[in-house]
C-alpha cells in the first residue's frame, strides 16, 4: 500500500497547494492499474489535491490489469479502483459493481482508443494498414480487459473472425518480453507498453494507433453498498481526480514525470510519449456517450461468445455525484470540450440502445 504519507516524503514531489487542515481528513482506499491513463489518482495525491477536498487517501500499489484490481477491491483492499472492461465480466458473474464517473474515455464523442496500439514483430507478416493480415497470427492480449474488447474490433475490421487468428492471455507488462522472445507475433496493448516495445524490440511496427474502433471503457468503479453509504466522499473524490486530470492536461510533461514514480521502470521519455495520448481521453464527466460505450463493449463480447449473458447497463452507472460536481465546480473541465446537447444526462437517465 502506498501511501499519502509515503509520496509526500519523497525529495522529487512537487509542494501540494494550501489546503484547510481544520477539518478532519476522510481516510479512503483507492486502486490503480499500471497504465498511464491511470495517473489522475496518484496526481490527485501528490499535488496535494485529496487534501484539499478534504481526504486522506492510501493508493494500492497498481495492479497488473482490472481484473487484479476488481480482486483487490472484492478482498477489501481498496473502495474504489479504476477499471474499465473487467468490470463488464465481474457484473455478469455476479459481482454489484457501480460505474461513477470516468478515469479514462469521452463524455463529448463516441469513439475514443487513442491510449491503445497494435505492436507488430518486423518478419510477422502483418502490414501496416491491412488488419486482414493479422489472419493466422498469434496475437497477446489480456483477456477480459480493454485491450482484448480493442484486438476483437481490430479483427472485425479486418473482415476476420476470433477464430482466424490464435489470442495468448497476457498480462501488459510481459507483453514486450514476448514479443521480443518471438513468442507472439504481436500484441495489443494501453499505453505505455506499446511505446515501450517501440523502443526496446528492434524493428517493432506499430500496426495502427487508436483509430476510434472502439469507445474507450474505463470508469471509478465502486461496490453497490459502499456507493450508496458514501455519496458525500465520492464527490469529494471525484473533485479531486477531476482537478488533478485537468492539471495533467495542462502540464503533461510534470504529469509524465509523476507516472514514472507509480508505473514500474517507466522512463520519462516514454512517459512524456503516451501522456500525448493520454490527456485525449482524460475527461472524469458522463454522458450518454459513457453508457453506450459500456453497452458496446457487453454487445461485442456477448456476441463474440466471450460472456455468455448482457445486463443493463444503466443499473451498473450512477451518474448523480459526477453530474453534482460538474454543476457545482464547472471550472474543473472549462478546458474540456463541452457535451453535445443530445448526449448530455442528468440525474435519472436511462439509456437505451
Amino acid at each position: 500500500m502506498i501511501t499519502r504519507r509515503t509520496v509526500l516524503a519523497g525529495a522529487a514531489v512537487i509542494a501540494a497547494p494550501a489546503v484547510v487542515r481544520a477539518q478532519q481528513l476522510i481516510k479512503m482506499k483507492a486502486g490503480m492499474v499500471t497504465g498511464i491513463d491511470q495517473l489522475g489518482l496518484p496526481i490527485a495525491l501528490e499535488r496535494g489535491f485529496f487534501e484539499k477536498w478534504g481526504l486522506d487517501v492510501d493508493i494500492a500499489r497498481p495492479y497488473a490489469t482490472g481484473v487484479d484490481a476488481l480482486n483487490a477491491l472484492q478482498a477489501g483492499e481498496s473502495e474504489i479502483v479504476q477499471v474499465g472492461v473487467p468490470m463488464i465480466g465481474a457484473v455478469v458473474r455476479g459481482m454489484d459493481l457501480v460505474a461513477l464517473g470516468n478515469y479514462s474515455g469521452n463524455a463529448h464523442r463516441g469513439g475514443s482508443d487513442a491510449t491503445m496500439a497494435l505492436i507488430a514483430r518486423a518478419d510477422s507478416g502483418i502490414s501496416k494498414g491491412d488488419l486482414s493480415s493479422l489472419k493466422g497470427k498469434k496475437i497477446a492480449a489480456s483477456f477480459g480487459t480493454i485491450n482484448h474488447l480493442y484486438i476483437l474490433a481490430l479483427i472485425e475490421k479486418g473482415g476476420l473472425t476470433p477464430a482466424d487468428v490464435t489470442l495468448v492471455n497476457t498480462p501488459p507488462p510481459d507483453m514486450t518480453v514476448a514479443l521480443l522472445a518471438k513468442g507472439i507475433d504481436a500484441f495489443v496493448g494501453w499505453d505505455p507498453w506499446p511505446i515501450i516495445a517501440l523502443k526496446d524490440v528492434p524493428g517493432a511496427v506499430e500496426i495502427i494507433r487508436g483509430g476510434n474502433v472502439i469507445a474507450y471503457v474505463g470508469f471509478n468503479v465502486g461496490m453497490r453498498p459502499w456507493v450508496a453509504a458514501n455519496g458525500p466522499k465520492i464527490e469529494k473524490f471525484l473533485a479531486a481526480v477531476s482537478e488533478a486530470d485537468q492539471w495533467m492536461r495542462k502540464n503533461p510533461k510534470l504529469a509524465a514525470q509523476v507516472g514514472t514514480r507509480w508505473i514500474p521502470g517507466l522512463k520519462q521519455e516514454i512517459a512524456e510519449a503516451a501522456m500525448e495520448f493520454n490527456i485525449q481521453q482524460a475527461d472524469r464527466r458522463l454522458s450518454a456517450n459513457n453508457y453506450r460505450a459500456m453497452w458496446a463493449a457487453l454487445d461485442r463480447l456477448n456476441r463474440l461468445g466471450f460472456l455468455k449473458s448482457t445486463f443493463d447497463v444503466n443499473k451498473h452507472i450512477e451518474p448523480k455525484h459526477i453530474l453534482k460536481v460538474m454543476q457545482e465546480h464547472p471550472a474543473l473541465f472549462n478546458d474540456l470540450p463541452p457535451i453535445p446537447a443530445d448526449v448530455a444526462i442528468g440525474p435519472g437517465y436511462e439509456f437505451k440502445p
